[in-house]
């Protein structure tokens, strides 16, 4: 059986890990790394080919049907913390965060509100960016998209104390 990389959610090649002997990855696996995310995001394989400006702009988010990496899931953990003032639940039990896409240099969250003239918003903002960068130590973007929230996209809309 192998390993899986942490990082990237995927078993160790033989290139970057020697299971048997439990050696961690050397140090050209770094370059194996950056050519799967590169990879995994629609972008190049060498980094030569980038420049500062496109590496930001070109960023492709992975496909919806992609599974989550470890990186997306520990940011989901981490929202978990950040609460809306008014209601008293987080953000996550409050089915608010829509997407989390952890990017090459940045990472992008999109998020609800549960009004469309939310007071709480830059608060709330400010907070899933510190969230999100407690754990994936890179600048976090947050969109805030035009969708009417409801109780339905809860993931248990038992937690606001009476059924739909």
């Amino acid at each position: 059986m192998s390993e899986i990389n942490p990082h990237t959610g995927r078993p160790y090649e033989e290139s970057e890990h020697a299971p048997e002997t439990g050696a961690t990855p050397e140090v050209g696996a770094g370059a194996a790394f950056e050519a799967d995310t590169a990879a995994r995001h629609g972008a190049p394989e060498s980094r030569d080919a980038l420049t500062p400006s496109a590496a930001a702009s070109d960023a492709v988010p992975p496909p919806a049907d992609a599974a989550p990496t470890q990186q997306e899931l520990a940011i989901r953990s981490a929202l978990e913390t950040v609460m809306d003032p008014e209601i008293g639940l987080s953000v996550i039990d409050l089915g608010l965060i829509r997407e989390v896409h952890v990017l090459e240099g940045r990472t992008h969250v999109k998020m609800m509100l549960t009004t469309p003239f939310c007071p709480y918003a830059p608060q709330l903002m400010e907070d899933v960016k510190a969230a999100s960068m407690s754990v994936v130590p890179q600048p976090c973007e947050v969109e805030i998209l035009p969708d009417a929230w409801s109780p339905e996209l809860m993931p248990d809309p038992g937690l606001l104390g009476f059924s739909f």
